[in-house]
């Protein structure tokens, strides 16, 4: 690849770990982020920094005058589906408005490669067990739909201009840590069910609240597909070498194909730590869906990619590690 890699939201969750995989694999990633739920420390020593917004494009343009960027990994925005059923403007804004900023000014500068961080919350209410990319987008969030419109966008533009090619990575449920320590989930926002239970494990908050138990699933709690989050910083240098190899814009879910529910995850922390959790019942949150899976044999054959670190223990594991090491 000619240039750097341009990484928005570079110091946030799974934005360090990116940068991380790409500087392992020989990639010069150029970190942007406005430090909103991203922290300074996690971006790795050594790599430029540029403290601001996606959308920018006085600092976007200055970030292109001093470094040759030849690729953007775009991972700045709000990821909470429930708060954005509260605050929509926040995550249009955050996810949508912000993204075409960005856009247009790669465009406008000629960068070809464009990597976009989507979601499975574009398919919304799934009406089969397994999703795949063809599977109907009708998003029941904000967020979905702020990130499905980013999604259209990237593609529009493509169509447009024949030398911008953007991959869009639908994410499922991210988790875990860095296996040697060197990044994991920061921030005082700890909401999704893995961080919230190893914080209860931990003595950090007295008990786990579970959202819904009549949903229509094995146990009635929520199934996802839980993907490790140097799984996912590995799929990111992937698709950078995919756009390397001239490859076609595309849109693939990145999951690692197995589902597990609440009650699931409850269990295999609790065998790791060999006790109890304190869990509390509460009533379904909007737009949770009742089960999310990835058929992710589209990035198989096109990245030649697969999950090798996603199994429940290995993933509840090292973000245990993590949280025990990074209690503050």
């Amino acid at each position: 690849m000619s240039g750097s890699v341009l990484v928005t939201g570079g110091a946030g969750y799974i934005g360090s770990h990116a940068v991380l995989a790409m500087a392992e694999a020989g990639y010069d990633p150029i970190v942007l982020d406005d430090l909103s739920t991203g922290v300074r420390e996690a971006v790795p020593p050594g790599v430029a920094f540029f403290q601001g917004a996606a959308g920018d494009a006085v600092l976007i343009d200055e970030i292109l005058d001093r470094h040759e960027i030849g690729a953007v990994a775009h991972f700045a925005g709000s990821i909470l589906a429930p708060e954005s059923i509260e605050a929509p403007r926040k995550y249009y804004l955050n996810n949508t408005v912000q993204t075409l900023a960005l856009l247009d000014r790669c465009i406008e500068a000629g960068i070809p490669q464009f990597i976009f961080s989507s979601t499975a919350a574009v398919y919304g209410e799934p009406r089969t067990n397994r999703l795949s990319e063809e599977a109907s987008t009708v998003p029941i969030s904000p967020y979905g739909a702020s990130k499905l419109f980013s999604e259209r966008m990237l593609s529009d533009a493509a169509a447009a201009h024949p030398g911008f090619r953007p991959v869009c990575l639908r994410y499922f449920n991210v988790a875990g840590a860095d296996e040697e320590g060197r990044a994991g989930q920061r921030g005082v926002r700890r909401t999704h069910l893995m961080a919230a239970a190893i914080d209860v494990a931990l003595g950090l908050r007295p008990h786990l609240d579970i959202y819904g138990a009549d949903y229509d699933t094995r146990d009635g709690t929520c199934e996802r597909d839980y993907i490790h989050v140097s799984d996912l910083a590995d799929a990111h240098v992937a698709a950078l070498r995919y756009l390397e190899d001239d490859g076609e814009p595309a849109v693939m879910n990145c999951g690692a194909g197995a589902g597990y529910s609440v009650l699931e995850v409850v269990a295999a922390l609790e065998a790791i730590i060999g006790r109890s959790l304190e869990v509390r019942w509460a009533g379904r949150r909007p737009g949770d869906p009742a089960r999310l899976l990835a058929d992710a044999s589209e990035i198989h054959r096109r990245l030649a990619w697969r999950a090798t670190r996603s199994g429940l223990p290995e993933i509840l594991d090292s973000a245990l590690r993590w949280r025990r090491d990074h209690p503050n």
